[in-house]
């Protein structure tokens, strides 16, 4: 045999045995662990809210949205509301009358909505250790939401804006600048306590992001039936006026039940709405909530 047919010969046995060779690690290694599952929900699930006044609209909205989607026995459990309020005031009630407990102790929760006023705060904890204790498969959801007189840290007792028209002034830049540190702030928070949870059970709904992408479209002139920013809210404060509930309402449904709310009916407590607001309401809510890292949802 010629040298060079040998070599040959080698160099091609050599190369396939370099092909079909996988490491012991690679071999033995177990699959990736799963995330969070994202598939869309179909059954009704029970819901208990705590809530302040930018919250508190939620949960009749998000029932009728669920029915106009065909979701059927979804329940409102109940709802615990405080104004102004923090998760953890809601904690601390008494036992005895605390319903959002009673509820969660005897495993009659699937997903508990919260919202709390300036910065994340230790009831957030307690509810989700006190929820997976008697419900495994327990969600938490924690509204991320727009901020009062367009600041963070906000005080209550500073009334910075005078009026409703005071919003009219901000621009996209300046009230992305002043929810960075906010979203921030959250977000690491979320992160940790699911650490220590061992797993994902809050998730946030990004309110405040679907928010700040319907105030750009309002400042573009693209939002029909809103001419100013100003028509969102109904005070100085920030309380939202019917497009913005239904906005955050629908950011919450598709949390909640890991599905678009795009076509569907308007809510009958909603009233009357121009039928393209509303479209872009579903659109931006959508958007907003897939686009989250901590929302639990992807595009589906």
């Amino acid at each position: 045999m010629k040298r060079s047919s040998f070599l040959a010969r080698v160099t091609l046995a050599a190369l396939f045995a370099l092909i079909s060779f996988k490491p012991a690690s690679a071999i033995d290694a177990p699959p990736p662990a799963k995330g969070p599952q994202t598939e869309p929900i179909t059954a009704g699930l029970r819901v208990f809210t705590c809530a302040h006044s930018f919250h508190a609209f939620v949960p009749k909205l998000v029932s009728e949205i669920a029915a106009s989607a065909g979701i059927k026995d979804h329940t409102i459990v109940g709802v615990s509301t405080l104004g102004g309020s923090r998760a953890i005031q809601h904690f601390k009630i008494p036992d005895a009358t605390n319903q959002a407990k009673i509820a969660l102790s005897a495993g009659k929760v699937d997903v508990l909505t919260l919202s709390c006023m300036e910065r994340p705060d230790e009831g957030i904890g307690e509810f989700a250790k006190l929820g997976i204790e008697h419900n495994p498969a327990i969600r938490v959801t924690l509204q991320e939401l727009w901020l009062p007189q367009d600041r963070w840290p906000f005080d209550y007792h500073q009334k910075v804006y005078q009026s409703p028209q005071d919003f009219n002034a901000s621009t996209i830049d300046a009230l992305r600048k002043a929810h960075d540190p906010y979203f921030k702030a959250m977000e690491d928070y979320v992160t940790a306590l699911n650490k220590t949870l061992g797993k994902q059970v809050v998730f946030i709904v990004p309110d405040a992001q679907a928010t700040l992408a319907l105030r750009e479209k309002i400042i573009a002139g693209t939002a029909p039936g809103l001419k100013n920013q100003s028509d969102l809210f109904g005070d100085w404060w920030g309380h939202p006026k019917q497009p913005l509930r239904l906005l955050s309402a629908y950011c919450h449904f598709a949390v909640i039940y890991r599905r678009s709310p795009v076509g569907l009916p308007v809510p009958p407590s909603a009233g009357a709405m121009d039928k393209a607001l509303v479209h872009l309401l579903q659109e931006l809510a959508w958007d907003a909530v897939i686009h989250h890292p901590l929302s639990g949802v992807s595009k589906n």
